[in-house]
């Protein structure tokens, strides 16, 4: 039985779907005003490997994952999220282009890097601005029950009013103790603190680039309203899991509660919520000031594929936070071509294939043919979804994984085995073992061990040229064959 813990209640809970054997979820995707950091990437990795672990115990998953371009507001910083300037309109400022330029070029980028780590694609990446209409008609909904004012900046929810219809606000954290003179700044407009925005009123002595009309004038969408709004559109007023940062816990899932349920009367708006812990960088915060908020262009900068970034973060549990270093990532680079050369190594031994092997890629094909008759270890199976029912346990699967390796099974066995686990580990390991190696580039750092290796055997240095052998097939997934 799978259990999850729960944000809402702070407890681990068996899993229990609305609908038997179908999921609807829904993550937070990212604000696309500039590239998300491998600590946002490590919510959109979460978000993939609970999308890849409930389609492996067998559940139907629709999953739906929101791209923020419009509304998020650089207040959210300071406590509150209604204040400041919009994000994409300011990036579009530094940059000279138009806030619709910012939100496509960004856009674009994400899904790319999704592509990149290897993530199941949801039905749709939802666009706040495709969904303009929506985030009106449920404002109107909102306001329809007596939940929503005006003040001079915008329309706001009323959370007293909420409250005294007999609803809890706050549940995910602790906005109900927030305090006018806390971190949220006081703004003598609102009736409560904890009041957030539905919808924005434009400037009057400046036209923004994304501004529509509304029954309330001319504005834009708050922040929070745009992830209600499509939640329901395309899964319906509730749904079984919400995914999000635990920075997210503060504010902006409590606000979609609120809001959701106010407008719909319907309880709850998602049955579980679940919240992936901040990522730690040479074990301190992450932050532009810091010059350590890395991007996936930085990790590929330094010769890393992004299937290392993932192997990294499946070797930690996603409720506890990870320490970011580039020596980490090099440890989980050399385990996961580790892997994949033990995969290679299998395969040879199964089929007697050489990399010098002309019909290697005949054979290759003939493997795949036959791999479907081979047996997957049930033993080993269960182990593993032991593990991803454990809370998606992922460093405990990964240990299945490697007691797997130094099993005494058959080859085929071994290997049918894992690649049957990479549906949810998400490696790539199939295609990494069976396209041919041949022509493919080799990195330069490799190609100098190989030269030093000859060097090496030249000097009749054998232990030196064993070493750097061994060393190419760890690091790079590289087997050396010495031919006369």
């Amino acid at each position: 039985m799978l259990k999850i813990f729960n944000s809402l209640g702070r407890e681990l809970q068996e899993f229990e779907p609305i609908e038997d054997k179908k999921v609807r979820m829904y993550t937070c995707g990212p604000t696309v005003y500039d590239y998300p950091t491998i600590g946002n990437w490590r919510t959109y990795t979460l978000s993939d490997i609970i999308n890849r672990t409930l389609r492996y115990l067998g559940y139907e998953v629709s999953f739906v994952m929101n791209l923020t371009d419009v509304g998020h507001l650089t207040g959210d910083n300071v406590g509150d999220a209604d204040t400041g300037e919009d994000r994409l309109e300011k990036a579009a400022k530094k940059e000279q282009k138009t806030a619709w330029d910012i939100a496509e070029f960004y856009s674009k980028d994400f899904i790319e890097g999704f592509n990149k780590m290897n993530m199941v694609a949801p039905l749709i990446f939802s666009k706040a601005t495709d969904h303009i209409q929506e985030q009106i008609d449920l404002v109107k909904k909102i306001e329809e029950k007596g939940f929503a004012y005006r003040i001079s900046d915008g329309i706001y929810f009323d959370t007293k009013a909420y409250e005294e219809a007999g609803n809890k606000y706050g549940e995910l954290s602790n906005l109900d103790e927030i305090k006018e003179g806390a971190r949220v700044e006081a703004n003598p407009e609102k009736r409560d603190p904890r009041d957030f925005a539905l919808w924005k009123f434009s400037p009057t002595d400046a036209k923004r680039d994304m501004e529509w009309d509304s029954p309330w004038g001319i504005g834009f969408p708050g922040w929070h309203i745009e992830c209600s709004a499509m939640s329901m559109k395309y899964l319906g007023n509730t749904i079984d899991i919400h995914i999000g940062g635990e920075d997210l816990k503060s504010t902006h899932h409590p606000n979609e509660i609120a809001q959701s349920e106010a407008a719909t009367g319907e309880k709850p708006f998602s049955k579980y919520w679940i919240h992936g812990a901040f990522l730690l960088v040479d074990g301190g915060r992450m932050g532009k000031s810091l010059g350590n908020a890395y991007t996936l262009q930085d990790i590929e900068a330094k010769g890393f594929d992004l299937i290392h970034l993932r192997y990294f973060y499946l070797t930690g549990h996603y409720r506890k936070q990870i320490n970011f270093t580039w020596e980490s990532l090099e440890a989980s680079r050399n385990a996961c071509e580790k892997l994949v050369n033990h995969l290679r190594i299998w395969l040879q031994e199964s089929r007697e294939l050489s990399s010098m092997d002309e019909a290697l890629e005949t054979k290759i094909k003939n493997f795949k043919s036959d791999l479907s008759d081979f047996r997957i270890n049930n033993y080993y199976k269960e182990r593993f979804i032991e593990a991803l029912e454990d809370d998606f346990n992922m460093p405990q699967a990964l240990a299945v994984v490697w007691d797997l390796v130094k099993a005494d099974l058959q080859p085929d066995d071994k290997i049918r085995t894992i690649l049957d686990f990479d549906r949810v580990l998400g490696l790539k390991l199939e295609d990494r073992l069976f396209d041919p190696v041949e022509g493919k580039e080799i990195p330069d750092e490799a190609k100098a061990l190989i030269e030093e290796r000859n060097k090496a055997r030249e000097m009749k240095d054998w232990e030196t040229a064993d070493r750097i052998r061994d060393e190419l097939r760890e690091r790079f997934g590289i087997d050396v064959i010495d031919r006369k």
